[in-house]
């Protein structure tokens, strides 16, 4: 989408195309052939993209998706809506905020529905075109004011609270490298020692020689999938190194300095599959410390254990059968239990799933969950079901 035909969007008549183009159906041809008899070619593809990505929409953003507008990059990389409104709490009311790498204003919204002004840049004008009307359609444009700039135009010391998210895409596609983030690491890092507070927004599986000394690390989890980490830094980081967050109850868990590092044993009666978050932060052994178990192999992050506690830090299965893997001998054990149906789990395992699950060929009525995992350098399949 071109800015100039975004633009045309939010005129009256591209309002017109816009809502005609929300209420056309399915069926991109009758949609088309519709919208064409009013609109040129040009509106038309611009209406019709943007109805097809606010129905996209709907899973990040619930109802608002209905009056924003997006770029297909923007919405991809956008922040849903309850992981970035969990971050705009810890800001404190009336702060003014840079947001320094904005896209389409996700953070920037949830930053102004917690009562921030805010000043967002973003380097690319249609993005930032995005994000303005984002906050004007939501009734923020008395909080929110965006510019396309760089971020290095802006003055973090400014500001009581430096936001960024720095663009983790490049010409070849995703990168997980901090230094190849738009701006770079350094600069971004830069940027918050110059800010009274910071939060800045990075990949779940950032490597932890890039945090910042001094800084707080959270890695946050919705409905089990952990979707980001944020590194608070000056005012912002709180007491403890690393913390993690499910979502959306809110749940926190911080390091227990009487806790060393989680000890190993044989397969008990349950396996707990700790949350990804948990992981990331490096708590695998205040979850075991929950459920009262141990690792079964001290390098993978599958706790067991005979008792019965229960936390909401980890998905648990009982063990009905623990056996050397071979597909031969898993096979069996599945047919053997009448197991049509399989999810299959694997942690330090070289398996491929997909393959696994066709030449298993499961059949039967019964439903197992496998697990399949290393236990002292020798691969081991576990037959469980949920508990």
């Amino acid at each position: 989408m071109e800015l100039d035909s975004f633009l045309e969007l939010l005129t009256p008549r591209g309002q017109e195309a816009l809502a005609a183009a929300g209420a056309a159906g399915d069926d991109p041809v009758a949609a088309v052939t519709r919208l064409r008899k009013t609109y040129d070619a040009d509106l038309t593809s611009a209406a019709l993209t943007q109805a097809g990505l606010r129905r996209r929409a709907v899973e990040k953003f619930g109802a608002d998706a209905g009056v924003m507008y997006f770029t297909p990059n923007g919405l991809e990389q956008s922040t849903r809506r309850e992981v970035a409104d969990h971050r705009a709490r810890r800001v404190p009311l009336g702060s003014r905020v840079a947001d320094v790498c904005c896209g389409i204003g996700g953070d920037t919204l949830a930053l102004a529905r917690a009562g921030c002004v805010v000043e967002a840049v973003d380097a690319d004008p249609l993005t930032a075109a995005v994000a303005q009307a984002n906050a004007d359609a939501l009734g923020f444009g008395d909080r929110v004011t965006v510019r396309a700039a760089d971020a290095a135009t802006v003055d973090p010391s400014g500001f009581d609270v430096l936001f960024a998210d720095p663009a983790r895409r490049t010409a070849r596609g995703r990168t997980f490298d901090p230094m190849a983030y738009s701006p770079p690491w350094p600069q971004v890092v830069e940027m918050a020692r110059q800010a009274r507070a910071a939060c800045l927004k990075v990949a779940p599986g950032i490597d932890y020689a890039f945090i910042p000394p001094g800084a707080e690390a959270e890695w946050v989890s919705h409905r089990g999938e952990v979707k980001e980490a944020a590194i608070w830094c000056g005012a912002l980081a709180g007491e403890v190194e690393r913390r993690a967050t499910m979502l959306p109850s809110g749940a926190t868990l911080t390091p227990d300095p009487k806790l060393g590092t989680a000890g190993h044993g044989p397969v008990g009666r349950y396996v707990h599959e700790p949350d990804g978050a948990a992981i990331r932060a490096h708590l695998v052994a205040e979850v075991a410390d929950a459920v009262g178990g141990h690792l079964l192999d001290p390098r993978i992050a599958y706790i067991t254990g005979n008792g019965t506690e229960r936390t909401p830090w980890a998905a648990r299965y009982e063990v009905h059968e623990t056996l050397p893997f071979s597909l031969k001998r898993l096979r069996a054990a599945l047919r053997e239990r009448g197991v049509g149906n399989v999810t299959i789990k694997k942690r330090g395992s070289a398996v491929d799933v997909d393959r696994l699950r066709k030449d298993l060929r499961l059949t039967g009525g019964e439903s197992a969950v496998v697990i399949l995992t290393r236990i002292e350098e020798r691969p081991f399949a576990l037959i469980c079901t949920p508990s």
